[in-house]
């Protein structure tokens, strides 16, 4: 599987990669980016995997939150991918901004239409973490962890929960809670998955949450409590379980934007790394 460089830039004491590759899970080319901090010899290092939310590239993060200095500072690769695919035109994949290109939700669609190409939930949790990013990056397949924004830290806290062994630490922006109690994951859920209700809960992180039994894991969760969105995200719904703690801050006078995003960015840096200590 060939990987193409796209941009390398300097950037604090690493350099922020942009490369393409044509998927074998979403069947088009993809483009992701990753930040890799100087290294003198072949060590691996802990990597963090960053869900943008919707509307996103893999561009948003990249340019707008500044971790750059955060990931240099930890010594952590960042990896950062694209929502959706993008190198093919599904009818009505471009039709509105929470659905389609741009909203693939980070699940496996199942309804026909959308089944062939929007896989995203596979593309992050094997095809980009297993086989694409060790190509470029010397990541430490035992110190990976996830996190995101919105549709992105709902696709955090899901693939997290669900793939313990291959993500040891999670935390989320804003993120979708519950979806399938809202809009935007009701459209989505029941676009990509169909209607029967009881294959949406998969895809749920306040359900995966109730039901979670893997090893023990701490999601630090930061919300805005001036977030338009709130109605949408229900942070309320993410409760301690035995086997996992929520850690809600809500953020006086913070909203959603990527503002809030780089104001508590270190924060999550701090919150992965001392997951990563203890391995």
């Amino acid at each position: 599987m060939a990987v193409t460089l796209v941009s390398s830039n300097r950037s604090f004491k690493g350099r922020q990669f942009v490369y393409k590759h044509a998927s074998t899970t979403t069947q088009c080319d993809m483009t992701f980016g990753v930040y890799i901090p100087d290294h003198e010899t072949d060590e691996k290092r802990p990597a963090l995997f960053y869900l943008s939310g919707l509307t996103c590239t893999h561009a948003n993060f990249m340019e707008k939150s500044g971790f750059q200095q955060y990931a240099s500072k930890y010594r952590f690769i960042v990896v950062h991918p694209d929502t959706s695919p993008r190198g093919v035109d599904v009818e009505g994949d471009s039709d509105s901004w929470d659905f389609g290109k741009g909203a693939g939700f980070y699940v496996n669609a199942t309804v026909e239409k959308w089944a062939k190409n929007y896989r995203m939930y596979d593309y992050i949790v094997k095809e980009l973490l297993e086989d694409v990013v060790p190509k470029v990056a010397p990541i430490d397949a035992a110190r990976v962890g996830i996190f995101g924004h919105s549709m992105g830290g709902h696709g955090a806290i899901t693939i997290g929960l669900r793939n313990p062994s291959k993500f040891k630490s999670i935390s989320a922006f804003a993120p979708i809670c519950n979806p399938i109690t809202v809009p935007w994951g009701q459209k989505a859920l029941a676009g990509y998955l169909g209607d029967d209700q009881s294959t949406w809960q998969q895809y749920d992180a306040s359900e995966i949450l109730k039901a979670y039994t893997g090893p023990c894991r701490i999601i630090l969760i930061d919300q805005g409590a001036a977030d338009n969105f709130l109605e949408q995200l229900k942070p309320e719904t993410l409760k301690d379980t035995n086997h996992a703690g929520v850690i809600v801050r809500m953020q006086p006078e913070f909203d959603h934007s990527y503002y809030f995003i780089a104001t508590f960015m270190e924060d999550h840096f701090e919150h992965h790394a001392k997951h990563f200590r203890s391995i």
